[in-house]
């Protein structure tokens, strides 16, 4: 069974979307034959008008749904951010989404007791939390994650992990080395190809990335959901999306092939 297909709406850039909304992308979306889409936080308006009408188009479309928090869920001192949890909680919940992803933020020794009222609160909530390696070296580094997940697990408080196959070069990890690390964790993977330019890292499509994004994809769990994150842009966004939809699951349907070929037997 081949992982379903989502796309992050902030593929097709923040001003786009804020423009138009969320609401026109998931329904673009849908047209292109994505699974499921994953709503961003950060690109809501109105939040209070747009989360039910996604909610509404997404269950009529009988799509998976994701929410993702800008925010992190510890303070910069240690502190479990409640606030923003909650906004997480309330807005996964008004989705109907069954999952939410967040960064650790600023998690550290002082945050170990807190671990137990955060599971707590996602069990009266039933909404799984899957925590995402974001772009700095406070929540974005293999070590970081390790420590996180290492103290959770020893805890019994087993969290999934969104692995963002793009992130990791922003602070200069090896992505394949965090594939390896951290595989029991995933449950979710965003798909992102990277490139190098003079200044900065740039998010393209797996195609055109100078990383081994079949490598990391084949260190990963199968048939966990995979994401489109990178940019989606032309004259016919229709077709560009499902384009790239297409070709995203063609590559699942060939790492599958290869898993289920079998070994070669000895004469």
């Amino acid at each position: 069974m081949l992982p379903p297909v989502l796309i992050s709406l902030s593929s097709f850039g923040a001003a786009e979307v804020r423009r138009h909304g969320q609401l026109w992308f998931t329904r673009l979306s849908h047209a292109a034959g994505a699974d499921g889409v994953e709503v961003r936080g950060e690109l809501l308006v109105d939040a209070a008008a747009e989360l039910p009408a996604l909610a509404q188009a997404i269950r009529q479309a009988a799509m998976r749904v994701v929410y993702s928090s800008p925010e992190g869920l510890w303070a910069s001192d240690g502190t479990l951010d409640q606030p923003a949890l909650e906004r997480a909680l309330t807005a996964a919940e008004t989705l109907c989404a069954p999952r939410f992803k967040m960064a650790i933020g600023g998690f550290g020794p002082a945050s170990h007791s807190t671990l137990a009222p955060l599971l707590d609160r996602l069990h009266a909530g039933k909404t799984e939390l899957v925590i995402e390696n974001d772009q700095t070296p406070a929540a974005g580094t293999l070590a970081a994650l390790q420590d996180f997940f290492d103290t959770a697990n020893d805890q019994g408080i087993f969290l999934g992990m969104t692995f963002d196959m793009g992130n990791w070069h922003w602070t200069g990890e090896c992505p394949l080395q965090a594939a390896a690390a951290l595989a029991q964790q995933v449950r979710y993977v965003h798909c992102k190809g990277v490139q190098r330019q003079p200044q900065r890292w740039v998010a393209v499509p797996l195609a055109e990335s100078s990383a081994p994004w079949r490598a990391v994809l084949r260190a990963l769990p199968a048939n966990v959901p995979w994401a489109i994150e990178y940019p989606l842009i032309g004259d016919d966004l229709l077709a560009v999306t499902r384009e790239q939809i297409h070709q995203l699951r063609a590559v699942a349907a060939q790492l599958s092939a290869r898993t289920l070929q079998p070994e070669p037997t000895l004469a």
